[in-house]
């Protein structure tokens, strides 16, 4: 291998510009798996169990409407794109922590 600092950057493989030497990309080491941390608009940290306040209306589809200042019952944290799964308004939703504050 050289020691050259000019180096391409391939999808799959890294290239010396000066000798056209050729190696693999090691994968990026994941970050620790530590607890997973979710924090409301407010950058208020939430939990399983805590409840929310939604900041703005949020449309359901069709014409449904989850109204801004609505409380939910307890949330659970899960994966995904959305972060919160909840019960607001006796309606079961998926929500984004961006659109809620911590009660």
């Amino acid at each position: 291998m050289c020691e050259m600092p000019e180096i391409l950057e391939h999808a799959v493989r890294y290239e010396c510009v000066t000798c056209g030497h050729e190696w693999e990309r090691t994968p990026e080491p994941e970050a620790a798996a530590g607890p997973r941390v979710v924090k409301d608009a407010h950058g208020n940290v939430l939990a399983d169990g805590d409840c929310v306040i939604l900041i703005k209306d949020l449309k359901l589809g069709g014409s449904s409407v989850l109204k801004g200042g609505s409380k939910s019952k307890p949330i659970r944290l899960v994966d995904g794109d959305h972060e919160i799964s909840c019960k607001v308004d006796g309606i079961a939703v998926g929500l984004k922590a961006c659109f809620v504050k911590k009660a």
